[in-house]
This record gives C-alpha cells, sequence and structure tokens, in this order.
C-alpha cells in the first residue's frame, strides 16, 4: 500500500465506503435512463406500428377542425 501526501492511515474503509456508493449512484442512475430510453423506444415503435405518429395525429386534428368550420 502507498501512502500520498495526506492521506491518513485508516481511512480506507471511509473511502472504499464512499466509492461504494459512487458506484452504486451511477448504476442506478444508469439502470433508470437505460430504462427510460428503452420505455421511450417501445412507445414510438408502438405508435408507428398503430399508424398514428404525433406528426400525423396532429395534422388529421386540425383537418378535423377545419371540416367542422
Amino acid at each position: 500500500m502507498t501512502l500520498l501526501v495526506g492521506d491518513k492511515p485508516g481511512n480506507e474503509p471511509e473511502e472504499v465506503k464512499l466509492q461504494n456508493a459512487s458506484r452504486q449512484i451511477v448504476h442506478n442512475a444508469i439502470l433508470q435512463a437505460v430504462r427510460q430510453v428503452s420505455q421511450e423506444s417501445q412507445q414510438r415503435e408502438e405508435r408507428t406500428r398503430d399508424g398514428r405518429g404525433s406528426l400525423q395525429l396532429g395534422v388529421g386534428e386540425l383537418t378535423k377542425k377545419h371540416e367542422k368550420k
């Protein structure tokens, strides 16, 4: 083990706890981001499959409003 200037012997367990907590936070954030992207991708695929893309739906609604007048 090598001690650097400013390191205090006996602080390793606290530093290890902080590193582990940081890794867990990053891991959870990555998992959440992957889930969100996956969910958004799945929703896009469903809209495309149904033929109801958001742009297409918006155009259809505008047409219906003009037809009522």
